[in-house]
């Protein structure tokens, strides 16, 4: 399955530098090995194989690479002073694919600055926007199995299921521990376990803190890495002053849906979120705009389940329902109050409607209709 952004990645290639990050297992090595298929020499070198890093510590490759792919170099140390001088000192001919399973943004080593240098590209799990055929089932399987590759086009539900628990084991075992020392591992596993059943509601640290039975500086520095690692992704309440959104209490979701403990709305709600976050990443990534992802909260508890903003305004607001086809009150409270565009998407839904100027769509067609 050729990803959406090949052409787009192949584009910024002939310019820049380009760092493709994404959740492990996300198909990062799948879509840099297509790109060095399509190219007459290109070289994929990853900095955990003993040879490969030998090679990149030494710059080695031979001088007719056109396409040179650095997999996991943020593990190097002084890896953007490497990489500053990778390129300033490149032949015009050379182009460079930097990939990791980690934010490259979170490494704040001392070094010089890559701005200007590169093109940064977010590879997220499968959407409905992404997939060629979609169909009923296709939004079940995102639901049930996620948008990892692997799991999602897996034969059957067995498969999926077993690589997805050494896929978490492999996140809290190696992915984390190589990330950053835990002294206690057995905490963080329980923190994720209890993240697992808590998608889509407002997180208190403190009651989480009391829950692991640990600091809630603990807990601040798990969610720190398990963000990091892209495992999971915050939703903050929307305000104009970003600084108190980022202290009002965030809701968490996973990047695979198929991670999520609960019942069918919890599991839609999930999936909504990465949808909508890979239609915010695309909007800053392809159309160079500030776009986030929010929730609405009052002090009375009316809720919006997400908001989409771009350049701080927020442009549309979007409750996500299993059944329901009339509005909820918080969202037409909230359309009505700020003026805001206003959709529910319904799971399952006969017909799509406006309900007044809100308006009632399935959810296929709405998430189809998203940007990536």
């Amino acid at each position: 399955m050729e990803r959406k952004q090949f052409p787009l990645i192949a584009n910024d290639l002939q310019r820049k530098m380009v760092f493709l990050t994404g959740p492990r297992q996300v198909g990062k090595t799948h879509l840099a090995l297509a790109l060095l298929k399509a190219t007459a020499n290109g070289v994929y070198l990853n900095y955990d194989n003993l040879e490969d890093r030998a090679i990149i510590t030494k710059a080695v490759w031979l001088p007719t690479t056109e396409l040179l792919v650095l997999d996991e170099l943020h593990k190097m140390a002084g890896w953007k002073n490497y990489l500053k001088g990778l390129f300033d000192t490149k032949t015009p001919r050379l182009k460079i694919l930097v990939t990791g399973s980690a934010r490259l943004d979170t490494f704040r080593a001392s070094g010089d600055s890559l701005a200007g240098r590169y093109f940064r590209h977010r590879l997220n799990p499968l959407s409905v926007a992404e997939i060629a055929k979609v169909s009923e089932k296709t939004l079940d399987a995102l639901m049930t199995r996620g948008g990892f590759p692997e799991p999602f086009l897996a034969a059957t539900d067995k498969e999926a299921d077993r690589w997805r628990m050494q896929y978490v084991d492999g996140l809290i075992r190696t992915d984390i521990l190589d990330f950053e020392r835990i002294q206690d591992l057995k905490a963080i596993q329980l923190t994720v376990e209890l993240l697992r059943r808590r998608v889509g509601s407002p997180i208190s640290i403190t009651s989480l803190a009391q829950d692991v039975a640990c600091s809630p500086n603990t807990i601040r520095k798990y969610l720190d890495i398990l963000e990091a690692l892209f495992i999971i992704f915050r939703v903050t309440p929307f305000h104009h002053n970003i600084a108190r959104s980022l202290l009002k209490e965030p809701k968490l979701y996973f990047y695979d849906t198929g991670m999520v403990k609960g019942d069918e709305g919890v599991h839609f709600e999930n999936m909504m979120a990465v949808c909508l976050l890979k239609h915010v990443n695309a909007i800053e990534d392809y159309d160079g705009k500030r776009a986030t992802l929010h929730y609405l909260r009052t002090k009375d508890k009316k809720e919006v389940d997400f908001a989409v903003a771009v350049e701080d305004q927020p442009t549309t607001i979007i409750e996500a329902k299993l059944t329901e086809s009339a509005p909820t009150p918080s969202l037409r409270y909230f359309h009505e109050k700020y003026e805001l565009p206003a959709v529910q998407v319904v799971r399952h839904l006969r017909q799509e409607k406006m309900a007044g100027k809100i308006a009632i769509r399935r959810a296929l067609g709405f998430l189809r209709e998203l940007k990536m």
